[in-house]
């Protein structure tokens, strides 16, 4: 999520302060993405420095300063607008690399911590549709439909790799302390 961008868009609608920006950005995002004032202000400073908002009145920052956006910060936001996310390279996601690691841990059941994963996840899944049956703002029902399908293609993942992991059988791994010594060993010889 880029708060920059949410930020310029907040400033489209007319000026408005740091802290209403913050309010405006955590209701419009059906509040699932707290912003701290901080980075609020922070992040309207570099908007600032770069030139796509000015501010009114020559006051210190904090609530008292109004923000707009100015041209260049219009185009900007419409390009961000255009712009598909980047898919260069592949994503760093933490439950890939955890369960990478787990197949070169001795002892560890992989196949055990994807289902702990997976509960997890479903659990996950059961909490956002029951916040849809309650919701009539249609920022949230967006963020929960949003979230239900990232959480459905988790489970969908872990299926698969659980899957995989049942056909394949993993190359023995050399038990931690062999390993270990193996680098003291390299390390010395380099030396």
């Amino acid at each position: 999520m880029s708060v920059r961008h949410a930020l310029l868009a907040l400033l489209c609608e007319g000026p408005k302060y740091g802290l209403q920006l913050r309010q405006e950005f955590e209701a419009r995002t059906g509040e699932v993405w707290p912003l701290n004032a901080g980075q609020v202000y922070t992040t309207l400073q570099r908007l600032e420095r770069d030139g796509l908002v000015g501010a009114d009145g020559d006051g210190p920052d904090g609530p008292q300063k109004m923000y707009r956006i100015t041209s260049e910060g219009d185009a900007e936001l419409a390009d961000w607008l255009r712009t598909p996310p980047g898919a260069d390279a592949p994503p760093r996601d933490e439950l890939v690399i955890k369960v990478l690691v787990a197949m070169r841990l001795p002892g560890v059941d992989v196949r055990a911590l994807l289902q702990a994963h997976r509960n997890h996840t479903i659990v996950q899944m059961r909490q956002y549709t029951r916040l849809k049956e309650d919701a009539d703002d249609v920022a949230l029902l967006l963020v929960a439909d949003a979230q239900l399908f990232r959480l459905q293609s988790i489970v969908h993942w872990l299926d698969s790799a659980d899957a995989r992991l049942s056909h394949h059988t993993p190359a023995a791994s050399t038990p931690t302390a062999e390993r270990a010594q193996a680098r003291v060993d390299r390390a010395e010889v380099r030396r």
